[in-house]
């Protein structure tokens, strides 16, 4: 379970691809990784993925086939920029949303405006996601916990504070940049319980 607040001083080391299974090495700052187990969960843009070893200052994790499939790491490459997160801990306080890391889909960056200090995106996404994005709500894009501006259709979109252009890779989208999606785990309960009802 995560909160969608990341940190984004992570970097691809190396990758290791064998057809749809990739295995990962992350760089990051030795504070993320100090206190790290063999076996704990961490958020990789948003992907929940497992810790298999470690050193001072990398990580690895490997990928299963519907991995490969429902996310964007297919499309990354050594030195690219990644948003990281820990699991959280019991007690810690609840801040973002929500976050399994069971990414949905992948969205597809639709336009990037300038408006005063904050930069608004529109993404295209799923039409099958249509009932679990709605204005206001939450959702998490590459793991950053965001609240949706607005919708159109199978559009939404987002804003990005200072904050979260100084902190995560979302600064670096551009028309035509795909990123992983995951919806509110809440509306999705909602939006189920409504269909059995019809």
């Amino acid at each position: 379970m995560f909160s969608g607040l990341v940190r984004g001083d992570a970097h691809i080391a190396q990758i290791n691809q064998d057809k749809e299974t990739i295995t990962l090495t992350v760089k990051c700052a030795l504070d993320f990784i100090k206190d790290l187990k063999i076996g704990d969960s961490i958020a990789i843009n948003g992907t929940c993925l497992t810790a298999e070893s470690f050193t001072n200052d990398t990580f690895t994790v490997t990928m299963m086939p519907q991995t490969y499939k429902k996310t964007i790491f297919k499309d990354l490459k050594v030195g690219d920029q990644l948003n990281v997160e820990r699991s959280l801990q019991v007690g810690q306080r609840l801040e973002g949303h929500i976050v399994t890391g069971h990414i949905d889909d992948i969205a597809q960056v639709k336009t990037v405006n300038q408006n005063e200090n904050a930069i608004e995106i529109w993404f295209n996404f799923p039409t099958r996601l249509e009932k679990q994005i709605v204005p206001q709500g939450s959702i998490a894009i590459n793991g950053v916990s965001l609240t949706v501006m607005d919708t159109k259709e199978n559009n939404f979109s987002v804003g990005l504070i200072p904050h979260t252009q100084d902190e995560t890779n979302l600064v670096q989208l551009k028309v035509g940049s795909k990123v992983n999606i995951e919806t509110d785990i809440l509306g999705k309960y909602v939006a189920k319980n409504l269909e059995k009802r019809v």
